[in-house]
C-alpha cells in the first residue's frame, strides 16, 4: 500500500510583494495552518489574484510533492520555506507520476479528485527569488497538480489521505505535462486517449484540442 501522508496545510489571500524592485499581488504567498475547509469553488480563506488564470472549480486545492523540496534545495542550494510552490497541501506518496487524472482521495471529510496537472507561471520565481526555478520545474515535470471538490469537508494536519477510486485509463499527471511540453513528435491518438477522460479539467481539454488541431493543420 503506498504511503501517503500531509506535510503541510497552507492557504492565504492576495497580497502585494516586491520583486526586483517591482511589485506585483499574487495569491502564492501561503501561512501554514491546522485546518482547511473545502468547498467546491475555493478553501476558506484562500484566494487567487487573477481569476483568468487561476482558481475556479477544476482548481481548488493545489497539490505539491514533498519529495521534490529535497531535490530544488540539492539543485539551487538553499532551504526552502513550507507551501514554497503556493500549494495547499504539501503530501509525501502523491508525486506526478504516482496520481492519474480522475483519481479519487479522501482527505479528512473532503472527497477530491484530481482533475489537472499545474501550468507554472512566473510568480513561482518571484515568491523563490530565483530566475530559473520556473524553467527547471518544466524541465523536471515537478509541477504538482489540482484537485476538484467532489464533496465539501475539512482536512486537519492529521487527516489520513485514503484513495477511493484509481480511473481505469490511467493517464498520469507527469504523462500529460511530458506531451504538452516535452513530445516532439505528439501523438493524435495519445491525445485522444487523454481527451477520452471525462474528468480531465477544462483548460488542460482546451491545451490539448489547440494541440491536435495544430498537429493536424
Amino acid at each position: 500500500m503506498q504511503n501517503r501522508e500531509i506535510i503541510y496545510l497552507s492557504r492565504g489571500l492576495p497580497k502585494e510583494s516586491v520583486y526586483k524592485d517591482e511589485a506585483y499581488v499574487s495569491g502564492i504567498w501561503k501561512d501554514q495552518s491546522d485546518e482547511l475547509l473545502v468547498g467546491f469553488d475555493q478553501i476558506k480563506g484562500d484566494q487567487v489574484a487573477n481569476p483568468e488564470y487561476h482558481g475556479g472549480s477544476d482548481r481548488v486545492v493545489c497539490v505539491y510533492p514533498f519529495e521534490h523540496y529535497a531535490h530544488w534545495e540539492s539543485v539551487f542550494d538553499r532551504k526552502l520555506t513550507p507551501s514554497a510552490f503556493g500549494e495547499n497541501l504539501t503530501a509525501l506518496g502523491m508525486k506526478e507520476d504516482q496520481v492519474c487524472i480522475g483519481d479519487v482521495f479522501q482527505i479528512g471529510n473532503a472527497v477530491l479528485q484530481v482533475s489537472q496537472g499545474r501550468y507554472p507561471c512566473s510568480t513561482i520565481n518571484k515568491r523563490n527569488k530565483n530566475n530559473l526555478l520556473l524553467k527547471r520545474i518544466i524541465e523536471t515535470g515537478y509541477t504538482g497538480y489540482f484537485f476538484r471538490v467532489l464533496e465539501e469537508g475539512k482536512i486537519t494536519a492529521d487527516s489520513h489521505i485514503k484513495k477511493l477510486f484509481s480511473h481505469p485509463e490511467q493517464i498520469t499527471v507527469s504523462s500529460v505535462h511530458h506531451l504538452y511540453f516535452h513530445d516532439r513528435s505528439p501523438s493524435v491518438e495519445v491525445i485522444d486517449k487523454i481527451l477520452g477522460v471525462e474528468e480531465l479539467a477544462g483548460q488542460w481539454r482546451k491545451y490539448l484540442l489547440d494541440l491536435k488541431e495544430k498537429i493536424q493543420s
